[in-house]
């Protein structure tokens, strides 16, 4: 049992665990305090994060503040967006238009080329690809090209409860919450608890979020549709 344990892990088809937290100093601040505490610092430099999570809840303005900061100087990628891109929005987060490629490759084999592409390019600070189909080998070869370009890949897919565990350097599942969005980490390194938490985005965007009915003995909540 040993010897094919080691194997796997050998061959990375095993993602091992670990007690220890990471050093704050690998990470990246992802604009939110609670989830900066979440994360052991925020997000990984450069790697793979696996995000599933229902389209059009506005799972793209959680990662707004990091990409606003890590794409000054280079470019920000889109592969396969599922809605329409609005350049005015962009650039009133402080994201210049002239900083950003978007690509809607035909098949999955070029969306996945082109994410490859763009992060060992170089010239790449964030890529942010949607593929409800992707494989332990395509993962693989996303974070080495990660390591390579020093860029985050962020991989949106949809909620996928039984499928296999890709080797990505953080996993998140997305849910929408009232205030802004609820977060559950399935995998980090690091100890870490699977219990969700909420990210409240009512000072950020509050035309995005429901307020609370004061002295309301019941609320019901309706869930908020916005393009990521």
């Amino acid at each position: 049992m040993h010897t094919l344990i080691t194997e796997l892990q050998n061959k990375q088809l095993i993602w091992k665990g670990s007690h220890s937290f990471s050093n704050a100093k690998d990470h990246r601040s992802t604009g939110f305090d609670e989830l900066d505490q979440r994360l052991n610092g925020g997000f990984p430099h450069h790697g793979v994060v696996d995000i599933q999570s229902i389209g059009g809840i506005g799972e793209l303005r959680l990662l707004l503040p990091h990409i606003t900061t890590c794409t000054q100087k280079r470019l920000f990628v889109l592969i396969n967006p599922p809605g329409n891109v609005c350049a005015d929005y962009l650039l009133s987060q402080g994201i210049q238009p002239s900083q950003v490629l978007i690509l809607y490759p035909t098949s999955t084999k070029h969306a996945l080329w082109a994410a490859e592409q763009s992060l060992k390019s170089g010239a790449s600070g964030c890529v942010c690809l949607w593929q409800n189909d992707i494989e332990i080998h395509h993962a693989k070869r996303l974070q080495v090209a990660s390591e390579t370009g020093q860029c985050l890949q962020f991989l949106f897919r949809p909620v996928q409860p039984h499928i296999f565990s890709l080797p990505a350097s953080l996993g998140l599942t997305l849910a929408p919450h009232d205030s802004g969005l609820e977060v559950r980490i399935t995998k980090q390194k690091g100890g870490f608890s699977r219990r969700p938490f909420i990210v409240n985005m009512t000072t950020c965007w509050p035309e995005l979020t429901v307020a609370p009915e004061p002295n309301a003995s019941t609320v019901i909540s309706f869930p908020m549709q916005q393009q990521g």
